[in-house]
């Protein structure tokens, strides 16, 4: 891509990250709304927007570094086909990490590690997804390191609110997760659109 397509692609990212996660944020975060009348509403929406772009440009710098990765991982396993088991052995690893150890860390007497799997198990399911429809616009090749963008690269995006015990299992760790979906979905899917844009 050319620089101006680059610059188009963050701001458009950080504007989709920043939005998606106000409205999530809108929804879930009640103490901020809840008083204070229309002002207090506004300023509220404009902190959230701030905070959605703050973790979008977290999740725009996730995407150049899998692209670095994946570039170097091609070089080095030689093969895609190896590589692409690697990625789906490191989903695997991660999706049992996130509910594993967060049970570990956070599980209060009398919970069960099952309550701990809904989260790792949507979040597969919309990368999956996610990684469907990349399949579907672009070639079947694509699926892989779609899948495992969406789901490892997400989740590592999303430790810094996963390691704070007062963001466990609050409105907080869904706002911060937010921006990171509708981030990295927007620029997964906007990518190779631009690209095409280009060779036309």
């Amino acid at each position: 891509m050319n620089s101006r397509k680059v610059v188009f692609l963050f701001f458009s990212t950080m504007l989709v990250g920043a939005f998606g996660g106000a409205l999530v944020g809108t929804v879930l975060y009640d103490p901020l709304f809840a008083e204070g009348g229309f002002w207090n509403f506004i300023f509220g929406f404009i902190w959230l927007l701030g905070v959605g772009a703050a973790v979008s440009a977290v999740a725009q710098m996730g995407y150049f570094a899998y692209l670095l990765l994946n570039r170097l991982a091609l070089s080095l396993f030689k093969t895609k086909r190896l590589w692409n088991r690697v990625q789906l052995f490191l989903i695997a690893f991660v999706f049992f990490d996130l509910f594993y150890f967060r049970y570990l860390a956070y599980a209060t007497e009398g919970e069960t590690i099952w309550g701990y799997l809904l989260t790792p198990t949507l979040l597969l399911l919309f990368a999956a997804i996610v990684a469907y429809f990349k399949q579907r616009e672009t070639h079947r090749g694509a699926f892989i390191p779609a899948f495992f963008f969406m789901y490892v690269i997400t989740t590592i995006e999303w430790v810094p609110a996963l390691i704070i015990p007062e963001v466990n299992d609050s409105s907080w760790l869904w706002i911060y997760l937010a921006p990171l979906l509708f981030a990295n979905t927007y620029q997964l899917m906007m990518h190779h659109r631009l690209q095409r844009n280009e060779r036309v």
